[in-house]
Formats: structure tokens, sequence, C-alpha cells
């Protein structure tokens, strides 16, 4: 967009022409622009053709954009226009015009272009001004309960200002309505509207619009009110099943840890020998009063003989019975079977003292087993 343009020529000595324009442009960030510079040094013969862009920066600094000098074009002197900035095709015959795409914030400013050719010299001022789009950025404060507020937000961060924004509702044809009846625009913040005791009605699409001078953007929010006993009904379900879940881990932990115990308990049962077993008591008889003495030391003697005997076998007895499965397999081999004592003659002396002579078995007059 050309504002103003403005141009004039000076006569100078040695025939020289020294021609000055100034325009101004204003265009958006990622468009294309070409600033005019137009010359008629080309058609001289003698001589060579010089042309220069620079950009003006401040009083004292310059950056070189383009040259050509030599006949040789210099396109890369700028590091941050590098790639972006180019002669028209004919800037030889007359057009030197600067064109430069993907604009950004940093190729504002004021360009000279400078044609010099045989002493004489043109050059154009032409300042460019850059835009920034407005795209804003729109978020929700608040709940979405019904009964409760709600703030709806909208701003742009890098667009140029001033900036002028504007909330509307949409349809579902997406035609822009009016805000609900319970709603407040700030008046010192445009940006910012707030939606008073939500209900059903003010469930809907909110779009916030920004203009400035590159332009309009919008940006939009979906507002869905929920009834607080759903709310609530929603939160006691997932209380439920988590609180199931975590019944249904113990369970299952008890359970595995109970067959732990109780494989554990049946691998070590066998491994306890029971040691507080008591061998049975035996009581002695007392030998018959027809015995005699001698057969009374004797009959002494083997029963003492014999008690000792039962009593290690007893013992041997228990503990087999205890512990069945640590028995060898060859321990009934090795036992021994005892032999059945023989009958005893009778006493002679006993005859001769007039006692009946009796046989009775060693075992038998040794103990008798209650």
């Amino acid at each position: 967009l050309t504002l103003y343009f403005l141009s004039f020529c000076l006569p100078a000595c040695c025939s020289a022409w020294l021609c000055e324009a100034q325009i101004e442009f204003k265009r958006v960030a990622e468009e294309n622009v070409t600033l005019p510079c137009h010359h008629h040094l080309g058609l001289l013969e003698q001589g060579s053709l010089d042309i220069e862009w620079l950009l003006h920066i401040s009083e004292t600094v310059q950056k070189a954009v383009i040259t050509y000098s030599g006949g040789r074009v210099y396109d890369d002197l700028n590091q941050e226009q590098k790639g972006r900035v180019s002669f028209t095709s004919n800037f030889l015959a007359g057009d030197a015009s600067l064109h430069i795409i993907s604009l950004q914030s940093s190729d504002a400013g004021t360009y000279i272009c400078k044609v010099k050719k045989a002493g004489q010299y043109e050059w154009v001022h032409i300042t460019l001004n850059v835009r920034k789009p407005s795209k804003p950025k729109c978020w929700l404060e608040g709940e979405l309960l019904e009964g409760k507020d709600l703030f709806l937000q909208c701003r742009s961060a890098s667009g140029t200002e001033p900036i002028s924004y504007r909330w509307q509702r949409l349809s579902e044809e997406r035609r822009a309505e009016h805000l609900p009846p319970n709603s407040r625009v700030n008046i010192s913040n445009p940006g910012q509207v707030l939606l008073k005791n939500l209900t059903q009605l003010s469930t809907g699409l909110y779009q916030c619009v920004a203009t400035n001078e590159a332009g309009q953007e919008s940006c939009a929010l979906q507002v869905t009110v929920q009834r607080a006993q759903n709310i609530g009904m929603i939160a006691g379900a997932v209380c439920g099943v988590l609180l199931g879940l975590s019944l249904l881990f113990l369970v299952v932990r008890l359970t595995i840890r109970r067959k732990e115990k109780k494989r554990y308990e049946e691998e070590e049962a066998p491994n306890e020998i029971r040691e507080d077993a008591e061998a049975p008591k035996a009581h002695l008889v007392k030998p018959s009063s027809s015995s005699s003495g001698s057969r009374s030391s004797r009959s002494g003697s083997s029963s003492t003989r014999s008690t000792a005997n039962s009593a290690s076998r007893s013992q041997r007895t228990l503990s087999t019975e205890a512990t069945p499965h640590l028995t060898p397999p060859q321990y009934g081999q090795r036992q021994e079977h005892r032999r059945e004592p023989e009958p005893r003659k009778a006493d002679p002396s006993a005859g001769r003292m007039g006692a009946p002579a009796v046989m009775v078995p060693a075992q038998s007059r040794a103990f008798q087993t209650v």
C-alpha cells in the first residue's frame, strides 16, 4: 500500500541530475514486497553502471542489502536477508527494483536505492512497515458447573498494536450471534468476557475476533455446562471402582500368602523330629515265694538284662514310628531278631527243698506290662 509518493530533480554542475523519491509501504509479515527503483542511466553508453540498496537503521548505521558492481551481483551482504532479496530481471535497462520475499519484522525500516553511472546519480528513499498479524489465543478461567461464573479470555501476544477484540457466539451453522444475557464484557479489557451464573443455555461455541492494521484473526472456545449432581455421581462411581479394585487386590494377595505358608509348613514338617516321646513304663513282678534263693538271684540278673533290652527296643520302635521316612531301607535287614529264651531246667536244689519245679520263661518272670 503506497501512502504517498514524492519526487523531485535538481540540476547540478557537469550536467548531473540528482533525483530523489520517497515512498512508504505497509505489508504484513510473511508476505512478499517489491520496492521500486527506476533509473535512466542504463541508456548511457559510456561508463560502468553501479547499483546499491542500503537499509537505514539509525542516523549513523546502514546495512548493505544488495549491490551490482563490475558486472556482478552481490546478494549475500546481509545475513538476515540472505537468500530473500534479489533484483528484477531488467535492472540494467532501467528497473533496479528490490524484491523481498517472506517478510520479517527485521525487514522494516528505510531503504535507499542508489544508481551511479558516468558521474551521474539517482536515488530513491522507501519506508517499509511490516505489520504482524494479530493471531489471538483463547482460554477459559473458572468451573463449567451450573451456578458458577466463567471467564472467557482472548489476547494476541505478537500482533502489532493497536488491536481490537470482539467476542461473539456462533450458531450450529457458524453464524455470528449475540452473547447470552448473563454475559458481561470488561470495558477496560475487551478481550475478557464474564459469564455469570452458568445455565444449560450458556452452552455453545464462542469466538474472539482480533483486528489490527494487518487484518483480523480469530480463535474459538467450546463451553459445555455440566450439572452438579452428574459430577457427584461420576466421582462416586470412580471412587467405588477404585475401592473394589483395592479389595480385590488385597484378597488375591492374602490368598497367595496363605498358600505359600501352607506349602512351607508341608515341606518343613517331615524334618522335625519329635524328641518328647517317652518310652513305655515297665513294672517288675515280684518273684514267687516258693522260689529258692539261687533261682531268685539268677532270675533277678536275667530280669535286669531283659528289662534293659526291652527298653532299648521300645525306644527304637518309637523313634522309628515317629520318623518313618528317615529310616534307611536296610534297617529291617540289619535288625537282629531276638531269640526267645529257652526254658530253664528245674533246679535240683529246689526239688530237695520241697518246692514244685515250674519252668517259666525268663521274660514272663521279668516284668509284666500294664
